[in-house]
């Protein structure tokens, strides 16, 4: 394992859930003051795409950054997730960079407004997603 790589996935993994919470917060309370920039985050956050559900999307990078960390922290813990940790973190690193393009998607195309804490989160998703392929490649073969 590349311990670089690995601990660049922590990293970024712990920067995704820090800024999930704080627009999980956001979203919970429409603190307007929260919103920094132009006010397009209260523009993507209002909008009818912020939620999946009734849970905020928010909430639920919240929970995939959650989960990626968990099974990153569990690698050195466990064998099952040393031998299948990678695995499992490009599973949900694909699932999460997938919805990442989606919502790239709306907030260019169909809301016309930028969120600079999505763009941040989505940009922290998009690298450990690459992150994690070449960590996959790499994985010595058992």
């Amino acid at each position: 394992m590349d311990k670089k790589l690995y601990w660049v996935s922590v990293v970024l993994s712990i920067i995704g859930l820090l800024v999930s919470i704080y627009m999980t917060i956001y979203k919970l309370t429409s603190n307007n003051s929260m919103c920094l920039g132009s006010g397009d985050c209260s523009t993507v956050n209002s909008s009818p795409y912020s939620e999946v559900y009734g849970i905020p999307v928010a909430a639920v990078g919240m929970l995939g950054y959650g989960a990626i960390l968990l099974t990153l922290l569990l690698e050195k813990r466990y064998q099952f997730f040393a031998q299948n940790g990678i695995l499992a973190v490009f599973g949900m690193g694909l699932t999460g960079f997938i919805f990442t393009v989606y919502l790239i998607y709306l907030e260019f195309f169909v809301i016309k407004a930028l969120c600079p804490f999505c763009l941040a989160s989505q940009t922290t998703m998009t690298i450990l997603f690459i992150i994690t392929i070449i960590r996959l490649v790499r994985q010595p073969a058992n």
